[in-house]
């Protein structure tokens, strides 16, 4: 009969134990700073291991969360020094307890990470919800939720800005200039976690939908599409 471990239980058991922690029956050794196979591994065994590899080192993103949050509301100014020891940057521990905060135990969906919920986050909760379940029954990847997120963002903006456009012409008489209505396309910097950066740029509806034709024949989002062609100039220059 294979045997299953607990992983969670066995690190929370010998916390106070030495550098290695030999998790019984599995033939693996946890280390502060790695992961020791002292013994061969079945496919199986070597893959549930993963499964709870990843779950645990994803609840421990939530369990950090909503201790900052504990910490916010009861030390206040004690809690700002007790954060500076931590390894993690300010901005990193901000993001934390913001989706820690928006979304309370009741909330979060158990079969997806902590990073598909940050991805929802700054949207109105009827639409978090929204995206989270849509996610949850087609599986999406946290990439993948980022990606239909951000084309329905960029969808409604396109549109929201050409109605605007035709709101404006009829009520004020004056016909569409050659150059047409722009719309407007926010390419954001995720490289690092730590600060986000935008750079907005104009388009006239007719590019906008030029390069949506485009992104779509390479199974990408407009953003992700302009982003790429973007980096290919630089690379040229």
């Amino acid at each position: 009969m294979r045997k299953t471990v607990s992983l969670a239980g066995q690190t929370a058991r010998h916390r106070a134990a030495g550098a290695a922690r030999q998790l019984r029956g599995s033939g693996v050794q946890l280390h502060k700073s790695g992961l020791l196979f002292t013994a061969k591994q079945s496919f199986s065994t070597w893959e549930e291991l993963g499964t709870e590899l990843f779950s645990l080192a994803d609840s421990s993103t939530w369990w950090i969360a909503d201790w900052l949050v504990y910490g916010e509301s009861l030390f206040h100014d004690r809690y700002e020094e007790a954060i500076k020891r931590t390894s993690l940057s300010y901005q990193t521990l901000r993001n934390y307890s913001w989706v820690a905060r928006a979304f309370p135990l009741s909330r979060r969906h158990q079969g997806l990470s902590f990073s598909h919920h940050l991805e929802v986050v700054a949207l109105e909760e009827p639409e978090q919800d929204y995206w989270l379940r849509k996610a949850k029954e087609l599986g999406w990847s946290r990439n993948k939720l980022r990606r239909e997120v951000r084309s329905s963002l960029l969808m409604r903006q396109s549109e929201l800005t050409q109605s605007g456009a035709e709101c404006n012409e009829e009520s004020s008489g004056v016909a569409r200039t050659a150059a047409g209505s722009t719309s407007t396309l926010l390419l954001r910097d995720t490289t690092s976690t730590a600060e986000a950066r935008s750079l907005i740029l104009q388009f006239s509806a007719d590019e906008l939908a030029g390069m949506g034709r485009a992104a779509r024949r390479d199974s990408e989002s407009v953003e992700a599409w302009v982003a790429k062609i973007v980096r290919r100039a630089i690379d040229g220059s």
